[in-house]
């Protein structure tokens, strides 16, 4: 019965961790269109997705994903699935972002939210559970969010992760554990990673300055006091401002008229500034004051941070200046290592982009040269016709000539 027992709860230890795919999303055919939902919120011209691999991809079919289609707008798609909780579990969040339209400014996030998310009425203030990935804004903002709602209030890691800003697909990877520690990798490699207590602000901080304590009157934090000791010079005061020695008063000078004349100041080479007493170390320094600090009594521990009772979807609820962002690859589970072999596609994915693109840039350069070559060649031969235009009424104008000199005999 015991060891019947024991199997039974290394069974349901088992269970508990099994590996699961909550949601996966690669657009591979057109049946993403029955199950993400366009929003239709009031007031918003929403921008269209359109099912593409891009301009240049490794694999035409394979590297399809959603593309922005249209610049200066919103978007705001999304999708439900059945519902999970990440209880005693890890959370992976992850997906592809390729900015091909080399992007200036427009987010390049998703965000994932419970069931209770009106899919049609998606808009920028819709409550959700999380808000990961890229955002871009000129030089000043390449970042990666990562935001999650705790109690009502959204909270943004208080850490600085810069996004890549090339054009090429990377993957974005939020993996969240039960113990309150998460990780942000980029294809593949950890970029940062963490407490979720120590890294958002989440609570409030476990220890304060004690109200009641105050630094002591006879407590001297001066490092460094005057030489009660050193005196001024008694040459040291001069004055900063002197009259030019060297000016004369204009011969056209009229003290009627103009008043008495008073030569410019200059700066006087003898001034010292302000005197002071040099400094020497205070014999009565006893350091830096610290504030005692006590528990903070409004400090209660929250050991389910990582905790999302209901994950139901996930949407695109993002702006872009510059259209072209393509997002693909979208994997929701408990399972880092499915996730981690899904990204390793990542290398792969780069290297056929970056041939493709190079082979069209390549083209494109020789199309242009051929065109300079072609608009230069026409343009020599315009210069030929004109030649011979010139010549041939030179011919003319000499048979005239001629004809005219005959005349005249």
């Amino acid at each position: 019965m015991r060891t019947f027992g024991t199997a039974l709860a290394v069974l349901s230890v088992a269970a508990l961790v099994a590996a699961e795919i909550y949601f996966e999303e690669g657009f591979k055919d057109d049946s993403w269109q029955k199950t993400w939902v366009q929003s239709e919120h009031k007031g918003v011209e929403y921008g269209k997705f359109e099912q593409t691999a891009g301009k240049f991809f490794n694999d035409a079919e394979a590297d399809k994903g959603l593309q922005t289609s249209q610049d200066a707008r919103f978007y705001a798609l999304s999708t439900k699935f059945k519902p999970f909780s990440n209880k005693d579990d890890n959370l992976v969040i992850q997906f592809s972002v390729k900015h091909e339209q080399n992007i200036d400014c427009g987010g390049g996030y998703l965000k994932v939210f419970d069931c209770s998310v009106d899919q049609k009425d998606l808009h920028g203030d819709t409550p959700y559970l999380v808000m990961f990935g890229p955002d871009i804004c000129g030089p000043g903002t390449k970042k990666v969010h990562v935001i999650f709602s705790y109690k009502g209030k959204n909270h943004l890691i208080n850490k600085d992760i810069r996004c890549k800003d090339d054009v090429y697909t990377h993957f974005y990877t939020l993996i969240v554990k039960a113990d309150n520690s998460y990780e942000v990798l980029i294809d593949n490699e950890k970029v940062e990673s963490g407490s979720l207590e120590d890294d958002w602000d989440f609570l409030p901080p476990k220890k304060i300055k004690d109200p009641e304590a105050k630094k002591p009157e006879e407590w001297d934090d001066r490092a460094t006091i005057a030489d009660p000791d050193d005196t001024k010079p008694e040459d040291w005061d001069k004055p900063e401002h002197i009259p030019d020695p060297d000016a004369t008063k204009p011969d056209d000078w009229d003290d009627e008229m103009d008043g008495e004349w008073e030569p410019p100041m200059i700066d006087n080479p003898e001034y010292k500034g302000e005197w002071k007493p040099k400094q020497i170390d205070n014999p009565s320094y006893k350091g830096v004051w610290v504030h005692p600090e006590i528990d903070n009594p409004e400090y209660t521990e929250d050991k389910d941070l990582y905790l999302r009772e209901e994950v139901c979807g996930v949407g695109l609820d993002l702006w872009q200046v510059k259209a072209g962002t393509i997002f693909d690859n979208f994997l929701i589970t408990n399972d880092i290592e499915a996730a981690n072999k899904a990204a390793a596609t990542f290398k792969e994915t780069q290297e056929g982009e970056k041939k493709i693109k190079e082979a069209q840039e390549a083209e494109e350069r020789k199309k242009a040269e051929d065109e300079a070559k072609a608009a230069e060649d026409a343009k020599d031969d315009e210069d030929l016709d004109d030649e011979d235009d010139e010549d041939s009424h030179a011919g003319q104008a000499t048979e005239i000539d001629e004809e005219e000199g005959h005349d005249e005999l």
